[in-house]
């Protein structure tokens, strides 16, 4: 801000002849001390009796009387000082508003240095442990921050240091060429400390629920009441160490109030809740309770953190349960996951699922259908049978699918012997121009979009449905108005058959399609020996009932020689990690259907004595797949979303793009000792 030079006026002038007349004044009170001090050491010459108490006397009054005179006037003199110095470049009227503003206040020159400064700034430097004369010295020697951050004219720069938190205004004035800056300083301490509290005791929402309590019940009746009363006390001395508020809105569901200042206590222990509510164990079998907490805290109100926890809550448990899964600014945050999960499903929400799916196809004007990129045979197989539930709905159906895969050949070749599936698969071009305003896409036996095998088709869909058994992962893809996600499940083709069995009892498909949604189920089953409920085998007993034949479902297995080898070239190159995790890897670059092997021969690890968990790896282009498989004992599920990807506990996978073998085998090996090391 340009200031004028002001010329001296009437007070300035009278100023001046005041301070001339009160330094004569005082010029002659010094002049009348020292004649009297001059007398008293003449007396005193006289009289020695009395030299040391009166020399001892004059001296006290001499150094009295100047320092009445002198100390006041010096003072005076240093403020006349300061203000001349700035005097000159703002006026007297400007330099005396700036001489009594309560804040800090300094003015400094171009380069930084101090030349002028209130009381108030004094102070502030004082309490920064800057002491002594600050005019001349640095800007930047005061305060914590390089005067060049803070030089932009009517900018606001905010300071932290131990002892405050500040915000510098700076404002700019050129005076006959030279530059100048005014800053004023607005200690913001006890505010930031005001606002750190508030943020600290802001309460946040948990929604924690039993995972398993209802399904031990059935297997131990007379000890999950017992168990049931071990974990309340448990939540409720979690929320007792805390001061948080806990309360039972319905059996095993629980609302829980806390401060956020606690949240850092709880990500740092790794919500070590979990582990002691694991402890309580119900039967022979000694089978663990768990749960699964929802926190958010995204929300700006408490009714908006209620919400979203409890859709944290959803997304722990369509992941498996036993976990905590923590929504913030920023990400999503799962903790836990120890344990398998366990069987939820009932036939009322298959039943219910079904209802909604019907009535979303009913509204739509055509139904895009597909699965996960590199299909298997339980992708292909949901996406036929979700085919044939919308087609019995009257919908106009197509299933996207790469129809040169041949991993997956012979399931298309055996449906497409049926007239219902001539024109039915297409390809991901061709379905983006099939869309419309009222399509319906359903997505099968996959979650994340980066893994889907039409992303693009997704991401124009205005209406998506998803069926999968897979963890819930955080790339959903948008516009989901039904989400069926049940990791409990053995496989995508089993919730498909279930949901299909709720609406047509019997012949709800056709016994070409039952076949390749009865493969799908022995894929992820490993013939109906691994991962399995009695709702696996209610499936396979009702796609029987329609028609599929088991022989001609195990002949989709079969391999060519071709085949053969390559899943030799990975058991022929193992190694053993951590004593117990067989590592296999192609050291050749492979093809798509090497995926295929890779998948077979971790299986096959699996079988080796003390082997718990296998991974493969081949390089097929510039994507490193790794196929991950375990006994039950470790988690692979979260093995694989260290590296990107994905799965069950026990069957999971993941692509590195762009990644040679070497470095995706020790991203393995570093995924693989991270988890140990958090459990």
């Amino acid at each position: 801000m340009p200031v004028r030079q002001n010329k001296p006026t009437k007070q300035t002038k009278k100023a001046k002849k005041k301070n001339v007349r009160r330094a004569q004044a005082e010029l002659l009170c010094v002049v009348a001390a020292f004649i009297l001090l001059s007398a008293v050491t003449v007396a005193a010459a006289f009289f020695p009796e009395f030299v040391t108490a009166a020399g001892i006397s004059a001296t006290v009054l001499y150094v009295a009387v100047a320092a009445v005179i002198f100390i006041p006037g010096k003072m005076k003199s240093l403020a006349a000082e300061d203000s001349e110095a700035v005097s000159p470049y703002l006026g007297d009227i400007m330099t005396d508003v700036m001489t009594n503003i309560s804040l800090p206040s300094a003015i400094c020159s171009e380069g930084g240095i101090i030349i002028w400064h209130n009381n108030n700034f004094a102070e502030l430097a004082d309490t920064l442990g800057r002491h002594g004369r600050l005019r001349g010295a640095q800007f930047s020697s005061v305060m914590p921050i390089e005067f060049d951050e803070i030089s932009a004219g009517g900018s606001i720069v905010p300071v932290k240091a131990e002892e405050i938190v500040a915000n510098i205004e700076s404002s700019r004035f050129r005076v006959n060429g030279r530059q100048f800056f005014i800053l004023i300083i607005h200690d913001m301490t006890e505010t930031e400390s005001l606002r750190a509290r508030i943020e600290e005791d802001h309460p946040l929402v948990a929604h924690i629920q039993v995972d398993n309590l209802g399904e031990l019940a059935q297997l131990e009746t007379g000890e999950y009441r017992d168990a049931g009363r071990d974990v309340d006390t448990i939540l409720k001395d979690w929320a007792r160490s805390i001061g948080a508020v806990l309360r039972e809105y319905d059996t095993s569901k629980y609302i829980m109030l806390f401060s956020q200042k606690f949240l850092d206590e709880f990500t740092a222990r790794k919500f070590d809740v979990l582990d002691r509510v694991r402890e309580v164990r119900v039967g022979a079998g000694m089978l663990p309770v768990t749960v699964s907490i929802g926190i958010s805290t995204l929300g700006e109100t408490l009714h908006d953190n209620e919400r979203a926890s409890f859709a944290a809550l959803n997304t722990a448990l369509q992941r498996g349960g036993d976990q905590v899964v923590l929504e913030s600014k920023d990400g999503t945050e799962f903790y836990g996951g120890k344990t398998k999960t366990t069987q939820r499903r009932t036939k009322v929400r298959s039943r219910v699922i079904a209802n909604e799916l019907s009535a979303l196809i009913a509204r739509s004007g055509n139904v895009l259908i597909m699965g996960h990129r590199y299909p298997d045979f339980d992708s292909i197989g949901s996406c036929i049978g979700a085919a044939s539930f919308a087609r019995r709905q009257g919908a106009n159906v197509h299933i996207i699918v790469d129809v040169d895969d041949a991993n997956i050949a012979p399931c298309i070749g055996h449906v497409q012997t049926l007239p219902e599936y001539r024109e039915t698969f297409v390809d991901e071009q061709t379905a983006l121009d099939m869309i419309r305003s009222d399509t319906l896409v359903i997505v099968c036996d996959v979650n994340s979009v980066t893994h889907l095998s039409a992303p693009s088709v997704a991401n124009s869909a205005p209406k998506i449905a998803v069926i999968d058994h897979h963890i819930k992962t955080e790339q959903t893809p948008n516009h989901v108005l039904l989400s069926y996600i049940e990791p409990s499940a053995s496989s995508a083709c089993e919730l498909v058959s279930d949901m299909i069995e709720q609406v047509y009892q019997s012949n709800g498909v056709l016994a070409a399609e039952a076949d390749v949604m009865y493969a799908g189920i022995l894929l992820d089953t490993k013939q109906l020996s691994r991962s399995t409920t009695p709702r696996t085998f209610s499936a396979a007993m009702y796609l029987q009932s329609c028609g599929a034949n088991p022989e001609t479902a195990v002949d989709f297995f079969r391999s060519g020689i071709d085949d053969f080898m390559s899943e030799a070239r990975f058991e022929s190159n193992v190694t053993i990690y951590r004593s117990e995790i067989a590592i296999a890897a192609s050291s050749e670059p492979g093809e798509a259907r090497d995926r295929i092997a890779a998948a077979k021969a971790a299986d096959k690890l699996l079988t080796v004595k003390g082997v718990t968990a296998a991974f493969t790896a081949v390089r097929i282009g510039d994507i490193v797949h790794i196929s991950a498989r375990s006994s039950g004992s470790i988690n692979v599920q979260l093995i694989t979303e260290k590296l990107g990807g994905g799965g069950h506990f026990d069957v999971a996978g993941a692509q590195l793009k762009n990644s040679e073998l070497d470095t995706a085998l020790r991203n393995l090996k570093d995924a693989i000792d991270n988890y140990f090391s958090e459990q």
